[in-house]
């Protein structure tokens, strides 16, 4: 199951367009492997990221009232244009390593649009589309669930990613 919610007043206004993100490989070789074998022939599946890693941003504090998880955990991410994402789901491989979590622990992922939908934003939960979102819009998940993201249009696309349990 999924579920989609808004946040009424969005504070954080464009921040984020000024990160600086850095660029990591998908973690799980298997599904790159099965994409390649499908005909992906991209050299990256992923987006830039500026996470926990890094210094928090004083605009992310206050998602931790709103999503009060334990071990709450953030991401920014940006998809330029040309990145795609096949349908994957996630391991939270290092969210569990670093939680001394069981596989078998229940994670969340909450995706929040960092702004306005633009054309060819593209995010699809389950195999069904999610477009024409707000800033401030939302969509969160448990464990591992499939899904898809594609940036075929023209400006970048910014979400934060929040996982907890």
């Amino acid at each position: 199951m999924w579920a989609q919610g808004s946040i009424p007043d969005p504070w954080w206004e464009l921040q984020h367009r000024d990160l600086e993100y850095a660029n990591e490989p998908f973690n799980d070789l298997v599904t790159v492997e099965k994409w390649r074998s499908l005909g992906y022939t991209q050299t990256r599946f992923t987006g830039d990221m500026y996470d926990m890693r890094r210094p928090e941003p004083l605009w992310i504090a206050k998602f931790k009232t709103l999503f009060p998880l334990d071990n709450f955990s953030w991401s920014v991410y940006k998809m330029s244009p040309g990145c795609t994402l096949p349908e994957h789901s996630d391991t939270y491989a290092f969210f569990r390593k670093k939680h001394r979590l069981s596989a078998n622990a229940t994670i969340v992922r909450i995706i929040v649009f960092l702004e306005d939908w633009q054309s060819g934003h593209y995010l699809e939960m389950n195999q069904r589309p999610v477009i024409n979102w707000r800033c401030g819009d939302w969509v969160c998940w448990g464990n591992q669930f499939p899904h898809l993201a594609a940036n075929i249009g023209q400006t970048d696309r910014y979400t934060l990613q929040i996982t907890g349990n």
